[in-house]
């Protein structure tokens, strides 16, 4: 998967989770300890199968706050071990249907990667037996408690064998994560690393927030209206380095994948053809590219964001060699907005948005670069016989010459248009040129959401949202910061879909979109916040909305008309 070294968490734990240890790790996000708690355990369950008593039950549970951070971890278990026999991995999050969690944890998974409130709800449902846990690790800590999980994390905890093995990580010591440490680890050994990455000071770093299936489309248009030599484009896996490039190649590019099972020879030989510029786009995993030293390499796309920071900064500095500046851009996907606020923590710079090109920008491109060979062409070749044939065509046809010069133009581009049409709707530059949310990025602490101006000084809600009423308030201890967090990791929310929030002492009013998915009302309805379940209702009162005063508890059925008769149908 490209790994060579070990990075420094991975080099410190890793001894001791394979011992068997219990471990307390304090390091940031993006350093690499996700393949730090998830290999010792994937020793472990490999063993475990080879004789013969691994079992289909959960032997792993991986705790997580968000989903987003819940699948990325599922995935990185899944590529770990995708050559070892019998090991399955499943991922379990609110604000997703429970059927298909239903049926994977049925099958079997030895490894279940979930976040709190959901972990709660399967051992209430009876789903998830966590009996034969043999592993148990804790991953951002000390965010799952800031984002109100004590309760639940202390739950899952005492329902777990006391024979397990305990891996907790955290970027801080809090008290709760110190009085966690001391009921449920082992005599733990305890690492700290601290993260010593930086990149380039020439190289321009910049970010497109965009879809992962418009990525083929970003990339070719970026690299279509961006003035560049060579080109790196990172992806994952050795599958997408065919896939992008045979894309690439479809458009135009002079494109060559490079990975893991291309001969030594032909790697050279593809390194020298872009070296001497037979070609410009060279797409590549971490371990084809490892070493790779092109002086015209003037950009690097970062198609599939790293796991880690120690890849990003591998991956940029194959650009901006030898004193040149140089371009690194990133492709964020909704999901992986935590991924890039490690990049910026670690390499302690910020990453820039940058706008996707328009088809107008496209199109003034591809007009500008027609344009350059003409002129090219006229100053470097000799015309005179090919001005011949052209004059000798417009006098025996009677047909003007730039019709002749238009035909010739057509047969060049083989039919193909020259220029996009411009009065189709651009609703990928729409999309990715939307602005970040920043809020989110940063984190979810304590803001300060102000009630905006209502009837009698009470909260309204604009266009598109309407106030809900939670049950938690002041006398619960909660923030904002809590309720931003339980919203936006059980309902699938961004940041700043949550408007504004007033706390007062026994409940709190929250402005949220009008049209939440059945899915999603019924999780908020169970998420907790503070130990205490949210409870979620529409708000009945003057600042409010009007309408019904019913419980979104996970036991109605409800339209945009109001509640349905007769509940959820079981499934």
């Amino acid at each position: 998967m490209g790994y060579e070294n070990p990075s420094p968490i991975q080099a410190e734990t890793i001894p001791h989770l394979i011992a068997g240890r219990d471990v307390v790790g304090l390091a940031q996000t993006g350093t690499g300890k996700t393949a730090a708690f998830a290999l010792p355990a994937l020793t472990h369950m490999a063993q475990s199968y080879d004789a013969g008593d691994l079992g289909s039950a959960p032997n792993t549970l991986v705790l997580a706050p968000t989903r987003e951070l819940a699948i990325q971890v599922a995935e990185a278990f899944s590529s770990y071990a995708a050559k070892t026999d019998g090991i399955s991995v499943l991922p379990i999050y609110g604000g997703a249907p429970y059927g298909p969690q239903l049926a994977g944890l049925r099958r079997g998974a030895n490894v279940v990667v979930g976040t709190p409130g959901r972990v709660i709800d399967h051992m209430a449902k009876g789903s998830l037996d966590l009996s034969e846990v043999r592993h148990l690790i804790l991953d951002e800590a000390d965010e799952m408690l800031r984002m109100g999980f004590a309760e639940e994390v202390d739950k899952i905890l005492a329902q777990t064998p006391e024979t397990k093995q305990v891996a907790l990580f955290s970027a801080t010591m809090p008290k709760a994560i110190r009085r966690i440490s001391e009921d449920y680890l082992n005599d733990p050994v305890e690492v700290a690393v601290k993260t010593k990455t930086t990149t380039g000071a020439n190289i321009r770093q910049r970010f497109v927030f965009i879809k992962h299936h418009a990525k083929p489309e970003a990339l070719a248009r970026i690299m279509e209206t961006e003035p560049h030599d060579a080109a790196i484009v990172f992806v994952r896996t050795r599958s997408a380095t065919e896939e992008v490039a045979s894309k690439l190649s479809a458009r135009g590019f002079r494109a060559q994948a490079i990975n893991g099972d291309i001969p030594q020879n032909l790697r050279e030989k593809t390194v020298e053809q872009l070296k001497d510029g037979r070609i410009d786009v060279l797409v590549a995993t971490d371990v084809a590219a490892r070493g790779l030293d092109v002086e015209r390499i003037s950009h690097v796309f970062n198609y599939d964001i790293p796991l880690d920071t120690e890849s990003y900064v591998h991956r940029i500095g194959r650009t901006g060699r030898a004193g040149r500046s140089g371009e690194a851009i990133l492709f964020v996907t909704p999901r992986e907005k935590r991924l890039l606020r490690a990049i910026e923590k670690a390499t302690r710079q910020q990453v820039e948005q940058m706008n996707l090109p328009t088809v107008a920008d496209v199109n003034a491109s591809r007009l500008e670069r027609f344009s350059e060979r003409i002129t090219q062409t006229l100053a470097g070749e000799e015309l005179e016989e090919y001005r011949g044939l052209v004059t000798s065509y417009v006098s025996e046809h009677n047909t003007p010459a730039e019709d002749v010069a238009a035909a010739l133009v057509a047969m060049v581009h083989d039919g193909r248009p020259l220029l996009l049409d411009e009065q189709a709707e651009d609703d990928l530059a729409r999309a990715a040129n939307q602005s970040f949310d920043r809020e989110d990025r940063g984190g979810r602490g304590d803001r300060e959401r102000g009630p905006r101006g209502g009837k009698h000084g009470q909260p309204s809600a604009d266009p598109g949202n309407a106030i809900y009423k939670i049950a938690v308030g002041k006398k619960d201890g909660v923030n904002p910061g809590h309720i931003v967090g339980a919203i936006t990791g059980e309902a699938n929310l961004r940041g700043n879909q949550v408007g504004s929030i007033n706390i007062y002492p026994t409940f709190s009013l929250v402005e949220l979109p009008k049209d939440l998915s059945r899915d999603q009302l019924s999780a908020l309805g169970k998420a907790r916040v503070g130990g205490r379940q949210l409870n979620i209702e529409l708000d009945s009162g003057p600042h409010g909305t009007g309408g019904f005063k019913k419980k979104f508890d996970g036991g109605k059925k409800f339209d945009k008309k109001g509640p349905r008769k007769g509940g959820f149908a079981k499934r």
